[in-house]
């Protein structure tokens, strides 16, 4: 069983549900990352998804957009990302960690190698937001095999069959795109959510994560009552981007705990 299997298995006894904030490797500052990663566990997040910088990332808008062009600016690369995954292991064995990004990065590295390399460094799941199911299953089979969990994005315009698809290729969880928009949207339909819970459902038979317009703890909440996990990211990065080397972590984490608070609550 994977670190993010038994987290879930762990929230499911306990009737709770997971939190899982999204930040980007190598901004606000290079060197806070992992501060940032240990706080925000400290402070209950159950998983932790760690963004890969990219030049062109199509499904995230400006906030996370603008974290990205900054750590390419800082010159963080997908090594990097790594290396700062191996720094939170040496700290923090419990805490599963995601790696979130896009197929040029991976590609470039080495398909083999990357798989690899995550499982050295202690990476428990990967969701590559341009990899369609259709066309990643040897992947997807490379990181089982490695005890990785290949986690798969959802839309309210998935149709049955990708569902049913995704539903047979993930483990750990499957990300489901509350709305039709990039990262960081605010019109977040609760309503439309818990609407298209049970037709997923029927097809995935792991745990489903919701995100895209997350930005406080009412929302978190809202969503919470219909899934299994809150994916929150653009208010985190927008909170973090401004906050001085110091302050950074403080600030994620006094986030985190209202969050965490209200899926308690």
């Amino acid at each position: 069983m994977s670190r993010i299997q038994a987290t879930f298995a762990r929230l499911g006894t306990q009737r709770r549900k997971a939190l899982i904030p999204y930040v980007t490797a190598g901004d606000p500052y290079a060197d806070v990352t992992v501060e940032l990663m240990l706080a925000m566990a400290r402070a209950g997040a159950d998983v932790i998804e760690l963004g890969v910088p990219f030049s062109d990332p199509m499904a995230d808008g400006p906030v996370i957009q603008k974290a990205s062009e900054r750590a390419l600016a800082k010159g963080i690369t997908l090594t990097h990302v790594l290396e700062m995954v191996r720094e939170f292991r040496r700290q923090d064995d419990a805490t599963p960690v995601v790696l979130m990004g896009y197929a040029n990065p991976v590609e470039r590295f080495g398909l083999e190698r990357f798989v690899a390399e995550a499982k050295a460094a202690g990476v428990d799941g990967v969701l590559v937001v341009d990899y369609p199911p259709e066309e990643c299953e040897t992947f997807a089979a490379a990181l089982k095999a490695q005890g990785l969990d290949p986690i798969f994005l959802l839309a309210p315009t998935s149709t049955d069959e990708r569902v049913a698809r995704i539903g047979r290729l993930a483990s750990g969880y499957v990300y489901y795109v509350s709305l039709k928009g990039v990262t960081g949207a605010g019109h977040l339909d609760t309503g439309a959510v818990a609407d298209a819970m049970p037709r997923l459902r029927r097809h995935v038979p792991i745990p489903l994560g919701v995100g895209f317009g997350i930005r406080d703890g009412a929302t978190a909440a809202a969503v919470a009552r219909h899934a299994d996990a809150v994916v929150i990211g653009s208010a985190l990065v927008q909170l973090i981007e401004s906050q001085t080397r110091d302050n950074a972590a403080i600030q994620a984490a006094a986030f985190i705990r209202e969050i965490r608070a209200a899926l308690d609550a």
